[in-house]
């Protein structure tokens, strides 16, 4: 069992290095299957749907603007090609071709809908952390594949991972979102060598302890230390203490529930899912 098959959305970004890194990572793990994915919107398309530089395109040509898609998607294809050479990695024929492999897919979509509705045939999809200030990687990309495809999300890091998944913190607070992420998880749990079920005091909802996450997760031979730390009650500064004690822990992967408040009220008043977003240095694994 495992990540058998991966999605990589393609965005042009600093973290695509990290991300394509990451989904190595796994990647060698379990012998997946890795395609990336890059979307070639028309003008009309991209206009339609607010895609990145549809809009400013009005002030030109549809020529310029296929010119332009054209020129972005040889970049994607070099750097992933690049990254497929480079790590000895088997060209796939078709998607189920079998063992350590990957693939380039382009498609031509109107927008970036197209990442959520393809991710849904597969195990696990890596995107880059949405950086603060920055266009790429696009927080639009990640919550379309976190809302849409009903797959996990593996979100790497701007800086490259050197491990995955040996030191697992699982930020538990008692949702339903979290207990589908811990699900997705279950590959990684039963590989790690250390998985700490972390609560923070004033951020759980109605729910199971985390000892009884750590009890539940025995019987799968998953061995788990429940921790219990000090928070004020402020889920955005949940967040902070879930970065810090994984840090002192020296974890590897962060596995927490997306969004268990909604969007619109993290974008209001902050919560523990945007600070994570904006600040994790390790990869975090989410579902919602």
């Amino acid at each position: 069992m495992g990540y058998k098959s991966i999605l990589v959305p393609l965005e042009e970004s600093e973290v695509l290095t990290s991300v394509l890194a990451t989904t190595l990572l796994v990647g060698r793990q379990f012998d997946s299957y890795i395609e990336g994915l890059c979307i070639r919107p028309s003008l009309a398309g991209a206009i339609a749907v607010g895609f990145e530089g549809g809009v400013a395109a009005l002030a030109g040509t549809e020529e310029q603007f296929e010119q332009e898609q054209e020129t972005r998607t040889r970049r994607l294809q070099e750097q992933f090609d690049a990254f497929v050479r480079d790590n000895g990695l088997s060209v796939a024929a078709t998607a189920d071709t079998p063992g350590l492999c990957a693939r380039w897919h382009e498609d031509e979509a109107p927008g970036i809908g197209i990442f959520g509705q393809r991710g849904r045939v597969f195990d696990l999809i890596v995107v880059g952390r949405p950086t603060p200030g920055v266009l790429t990687p696009a927080m639009n990309t990640l919550e379309t594949v976190l809302f849409e495809s009903g797959r996990p999300v593996l979100i790497a890091p701007p800086t490259v991972p050197q491990t995955l998944a040996r030191n697992v913190v699982v930020a538990w607070n008692g949702s339903t979102e979290t207990a589908r992420a811990m699900a997705f998880a279950m590959p990684f749990l039963q590989n790690a060598e250390r998985i700490t079920v972390l609560t923070v005091e004033g951020a759980l909802v109605p729910g199971p302890s985390g000892e009884e996450v750590a009890e539940s997760l025995s019987r799968h031979g998953v061995t788990a230390e429940a921790v219990n730390a000090m928070g004020k009650r402020s889920p955005a500064a949940a967040g902070v203490v879930m970065i810090e004690e994984a840090a002192k822990l020296g974890a590897d992967l962060i596995i927490k529930g997306g969004y268990t408040q909604s969007r619109l009220r993290q974008m209001i008043f902050g919560g523990a899912t945007s600070h994570i977003l904006n600040e994790a240095e390790i990869p975090v694994l989410m579902a919602h």
